[in-house]
């Protein structure tokens, strides 16, 4: 199964959209969800804030700012066996 990782903050608006998109998208298209709050370390805080929210897709970053469905849609069906 996919893991999509989330970095995010709390009181960030652009995150709750990214995580309402990933969690429709997770309904249909099913990967496991894993959130990174960039708070829990400095190195972490640094590397991201300035680009939060952040999605990766199995160790790959995909997007920041924001999240684009319809592309991760396609990614993640191209992952599955036939």
């Amino acid at each position: 199964m996919a893991t999509v990782t989330l970095f995010s903050r709390p009181g960030c608006h652009l995150c709750d959209d990214a995580r309402a998109i990933l969690k429709t998208v997770r309904a249909s298209h099913p990967f496991d969800l894993q959130e990174r709050d960039i708070e829990a370390d400095d190195a972490t805080f640094k590397a991201y804030l300035e680009r939060i929210p952040v999605v990766v897709l199995d160790g790959r970053e995909l997007y920041e700012l924001f999240v684009d469905p319809d592309d991760l849609r396609g990614r993640l069906a191209a992952r599955r066996p036939e």
